[in-house]
């Protein structure tokens, strides 16, 4: 299957600062998706809305929350903007965090309950991905969905997920934006960002499995760790970063700008991550 329609860049941020004009801009710039991240509601009413400001940009969730949204829900909203806008929106679900859920029990049978209802529902699979970092979840992702949206990864991540899903499967591999050669000032914006996530264990364990040790795992996180999941710099070294995910495997990469408006930052980007596809 080919997922050429999504472009090979693409930006995730939380699902409220995307606006209709916002994605018509990327859009316009290049991008080839919008990853509506922060967990929104399957039943969210802004989907119609940046879907009808924009004319091909794919629109996906990153990801809706298995046990906040019913799969029959997903499974309407699914159905109603397939309808209108063929092709240019992807259900990203997964299961969160244990931390976050309080009846956070059996996730993976969790999961495979909420697609055997998507099944029944008729989404079909190319119309929805998994979040995925283990190879279990990886497994999952490559038998009953268009593929795996793996977060807080790296290159090396990426390229083993591509080995297990193999060549025909979604991989969009998100990564973290800092645009500022002050590499202090930048580390400290991103370690704000991306701390945060080494009091989940899923992200932690996952990370373990190459070669981060406690001591740069432990919060708020090491340089080493800051650097590998937070990609920072000028303009040209963010490109370069988020393009290794590409050479690693990634269909598409999504770019979260963390500290600053996420805007300004894409248009600086836009053009030095197309010469990157020559």
């Amino acid at each position: 299957m080919a997922f050429d329609h999504f472009g090979k860049f693409g930006a995730w941020q939380f699902y409220t600062q995307f606006s209709p004009e916002s994605v018509r801009e990327l859009e316009e710039l290049g991008y080839g998706a919008v990853w509506l991240g922060g967990s929104p509601p399957a039943d969210w009413d802004g989907f119609e809305r940046l879907l009808a400001g924009s004319e091909s940009i794919v629109v996906a969730t990153s990801i809706v929350n298995i046990w906040a949204s019913p799969a029959e829900a997903a499974a309407d909203t699914y159905l109603r903007l397939e309808e209108k806008f063929p092709g240019r929106f992807l259900l990203g679900v997964g299961v969160g965090h244990r931390e976050h859920t309080e009846t956070y029990t059996k996730p993976y049978e969790a999961l495979v309950n909420y697609l055997d209802i998507l099944d029944a529902r008729g989404v079909p699979r190319q119309g929805r991905a998994l979040a995925a970092l283990g190879p279990r979840v990886a497994r999952l992702a490559r038998d009953r969905s268009a593929g795996a949206l793996p977060y807080l990864t790296v290159p090396e991540h990426t390229a083993e997920l591509r080995g297990i899903l193999g060549p025909d499967r979604l991989l969009v591999s998100e990564h973290k934006v800092v645009l500022d050669e002050d590499a202090a000032r930048a580390r400290a914006v991103g370690r704000e960002k991306a701390g945060f996530y080494l009091g989940l264990v899923n992200y932690v364990n996952n990370l373990r499995r190459f070669d981060f040790s406690d001591a740069d795992l432990t919060a708020p996180g090491s340089d080493r760790f800051v650097d590998a999941v937070v990609a920072h710099g000028s303009a040209e070294q963010v490109a370069d970063r988020l393009a290794e995910h590409v050479r690693a495997g990634a269909d598409h990469v999504a770019a979260q700008v963390v500290g600053g408006e996420y805007l300004p930052v894409l248009r600086t980007l836009a053009p030095l991550l197309a010469e990157r596809l020559n």
